[in-house]
């Protein structure tokens, strides 16, 4: 069981002892581990270093590297085809040193994304992520009715008049002007729900 924490202490990180015959010693539970074990650690916040047991070499990057191919042989990917090319790409590029920072930052987004879709879902509708994805459909969904509604005044390239969409109730015109009426009053509730 790991150490609690607590406000201002730090946890020292869990030494990993990895062997010539690539065994992995957790020092603190004083156990053999898998690279499982340390994906599950990983998973849980739990900071840890993988050592060379002879040379005392930090070997942590190439471990992770490991699971991370593990878990990618595996059902679930995550690493699309072009992201991995792009990336060894990088490689040798006046760009690599730069490469670790972005990611970094990029992964912190992400990480804080997540943290506010997963409260969005405990909260009400207002000031949420779904909000804003919100107001993205009632827009898509007003230039749809736009494409739909007859234009006053629209006349093709020779002058004469288009016709009017054919409805399968046959008051197209009527129906069109309550779905403008239904978006207008959607969006009046969503911009009252956004201030």
């Amino acid at each position: 069981m790991p150490p609690s924490r607590t406000p201002g202490s730090a946890v020292p990180p869990v030494i990993i002892k990895k062997y010539a015959n690539r065994r992995l010693y957790d020092t603190e539970s004083s156990s053999y581990i898998t690279l499982e074990h340390l994906a599950a650690m990983t998973r849980e916040g739990r900071e840890f270093k993988v050592v060379d047991a002879r040379s005392g070499e930090d070997i942590t990057r190439s471990v992770l590297t490991q699971i991370i191919m593990e878990q990618e042989n595996g059902e679930q990917t995550m690493l699309p085809v072009p992201f991995l090319r792009q990336l060894i790409g990088l490689y040798g590029n006046s760009m690599q040193a730069m490469v670790p920072v972005y990611l970094e930052a990029s992964m912190d987004a992400l990480k804080k994304n997540q943290e506010q879709i997963r409260e969005a879902m405990t909260q009400p509708f207002a000031g949420t992520p779904f909000e804003a994805l919100a107001k993205q459909n009632f827009a898509m969904f007003a230039k749809a009715a736009e494409l739909f509604a007859p234009k006053r005044g629209d006349e093709a390239a020779d002058g004469a008049a288009k016709p009017e969409p054919a409805s399968p109730a046959g008051g197209g015109a009527d129906e069109v002007n309550k779905l403008k009426q239904q978006l207008a009053a959607l969006q009046a509730k969503l911009e009252k729900l956004g201030s």
